[in-house]
């Protein structure tokens, strides 16, 4: 009994919301059918969105932007990102103190890739068809967001 009063009232107190970082779902059509883009991260190497915190200035549409051109080098076409989804994973923070995130998924179109960005030679970035993206990633409901990718995208212009 005090166990789960513990647990159900207690604990909740004490814990912090969710940080909130945004990301780009990028993508793009080709003849063989549609494209995500992956890119891995520069710490731990692994398969992910660009991703950010927000920026001041910015709403969250404009820092999926911003942080796929800075890290992917992204030139997009089309209107405004569109919010398609959202995931929550554990971030390390500094010293490695796991931080629950929320990341807000926007879909931008893009027209080509560039070869000068921000980071530039710091990551590997990839195409790859939605299903073989979800396998690479280590977030399940991200790879589920990507999975669904298809659906989520339907009716998106096309390049």
């Amino acid at each position: 009994m005090l166990f789960d009063f513990w647990h159900s009232y207690i604990t909740p107190i004490f814990r912090r919301p969710p940080y909130f970082q945004v990301a780009a779902l990028c993508y793009r059509h080709t003849a063989e059918g549609l494209e995500v883009l992956l890119i891995t991260s520069l710490d731990t190497g692994r398969w992910i969105l660009p991703k950010g915190w927000p920026q001041a200035g910015l709403d969250a549409g404009g820092t999926a932007l911003e942080e796929a051109w800075e890290e992917a080098g992204i030139k997009h076409k089309g209107p405004r990102p569109a919010l398609i989804g959202s995931y929550r994973y554990d971030k390390r923070l500094k010293g490695g103190i796991p931080a629950h995130t929320k990341v807000d998924v926007f879909a931008i179109e893009v027209v080509k890739l560039l070869d000068t960005f921000p980071e530039a030679g710091q990551r590997e970035r990839r195409w790859m068809t939605p299903d073989k993206a979800a396998t690479l990633v280590d977030e399940p409901a991200l790879a589920e967001l990507l999975r669904n990718a298809p659906t989520l995208l339907h009716g998106a212009p096309r390049g």
